[in-house]
This record gives structure tokens, C-alpha cells and sequence, in this order.
């Protein structure tokens, strides 16, 4: 059966929101709810401008990853955060249920449907990072991360890394940085879910850096981002 291309936007780290329910366990912890660990700044604007361009269907989250992480596994030791790894037992199972589990299911559920109805999904997961970590500087403005094995994600990835560096050469556009695509994740979970001829997950990483500066610079790269992987699926056809 010949697929045709579906794709799919999420955002997982959209937002800080803490529902109300939730505000007391954050007490001590506002600064860290602010900083790059509460969420990734950039990577929602990101996730809408692709939707719209590819008029692909968007999830997003905008509680904070700092609550429950909707990118990590049930049973990561980073799936709970300091504010809530050591809560009781029933009330972390709650925000699991009612914050965790709706997510993820409404986007493993939409992606089996377009698989089933002959779809080849690309799923695109925007995330950002923090230029610096540990004292150590982060060298790259944009990584694309994906599973070298399957080669529907690494054929994508190198066109769309052409793309960009065609765009805009001073760019620095680096695979599996500064994560490696296949360490745990959303699309690493999805890849054992579903075949690699239906199914492609790559997570979008942007430097914050881009973000803080704001300026012409931020619309700018974002319409990089986008126009580059249009040109990497024209080229691919």
C-alpha cells in the first residue's frame, strides 16, 4: 500500500500553567516554575505557525512539564518533578490520570486512525532549549532529532537540514542534538507503537536564545523552520 503524508504538530511543553487544584505543591518552587524548566519558551509559537502552514491537526499542553512531563515515560525517574515526585501516591495517580493519560492518548488514538485510513503520519514535536546548561554552552540553533534506523526519519532530517542551512547558512543545524532522538520521549514511545512506513516522529528543538532576543530575528527564523520543511517534502516528492 502507497502512503500518503499526514502530519501531525504537538507541543508537549507549551505553557506553565499549574491548575489551581495543584498551587500549594509549588509553593518554594515559583523561580523554577518561571525558568526553562517550567516549559520551553518559543516551542507553542513554533507548533501553531507549522499547524497552520501544513494545515495539520495541533495537540498542545500548557501545563507545566514541572506538574507531570507529558514527554517522559510512566516510570522515569523525571516523569514527576521535585514539586511532585514526593506527593502521596493517589494524588500523583490523579494528575496522572487527569493530566497525563488524556494527552497522550488523544494523540497515539489520532494517529492509529490516519495510519488505518492509509495515512503515512509525521508527527513533529516542538520543543526548545535552554543555551546554556550546566555551565556548558549549547552549540547549535536548531536540532532536529529522530532515529537514525528508520530511514523515512533520517532521509526527512538531512533534507529538512539542507533546507535550512540553504535558508539561512549561518544557522547552525545539528541531528540528534542536543538530545539523542532515541532517548526516552513522546516520538521514541510512538515508534513502538506503530511501523516505521506509517510513522514518523521528529522532535524540532530551537535554541531559546532565538527566542529571548526577540527582534526580526525570532519571526524570522520561525519562517525558516517552516519553509525549509516545505521545500524538504517538495523536494522529497
Amino acid at each position: 500500500m502507497t502512503r500518503s503524508d499526514y502530519f501531525l504538530i504537538t507541543c508537549e511543553h507549551g505553557g506553565k500553567r499549574i491548575p489551581p487544584r495543584y498551587g500549594s505543591l509549588f509553593a518554594g518552587f515559583e523561580a523554577l516554575l518561571r525558568s526553562h524548566r517550567g516549559y520551553d519558551p518559543g516551542a507553542l509559537t513554533v507548533a501553531r505557525e507549522l499547524a497552520e502552514a501544513l494545515a495539520a491537526p495541533l495537540f498542545v499542553s500548557t501545563t507545566s512539564r514541572l506538574l507531570i512531563d507529558l514527554n517522559r515515560s510512566i516510570g522515569h525517574p523525571r516523569l514527576y518533578s521535585e514539586a511532585t515526585r514526593d506527593i502521596p501516591v493517589a494524588l500523583r495517580r490523579e494528575i496522572l490520570e487527569q493530566h497525563y493519560l488524556p494527552y497522550r492518548n488523544r494523540v497515539e488514538t489520532h494517529i492509529g486512525e490516519a495510519i488505518a485510513r492509509g495515512k503515512r503520519v509525521i508527527h513533529l514535536s516542538s520543543h526548545s532549549f535552554t543555551p546554556v546548561l550546566d555551565g556548558a554552552i549549547r552549540n547549535a540553533d536548531i536540532g532536529l532529532l529522530y532515529d537514525p534506523a528508520r530511514s523515512g526519519e533520517r532521509e526527512l532530517c538531512q533534507r529538512w537540514r539542507t533546507e535550512l542551512r540553504a535558508w539561512a547558512a549561518a544557522l547552525k543545524v545539528r541531528r540528534n542534538y542536543p538530545y539523542s532522538g532515541t532517548s526516552d520521549g513522546f516520538t521514541a514511545y510512538l515508534r513502538r507503537r506503530f511501523p516505521a512506513d506509517a510513522y514518523l516522529g521528529i522532535e524540532l528543538e530551537i535554541n531559546q536564545q532565538h527566542v529571548f532576543r526577540g527582534g526580526r530575528q525570532w519571526p524570522a527564523l520561525r519562517c525558516h523552520v517552516v519553509e525549509a520543511l516545505r521545500q524538504a517534502m517538495t523536494d522529497a516528492a
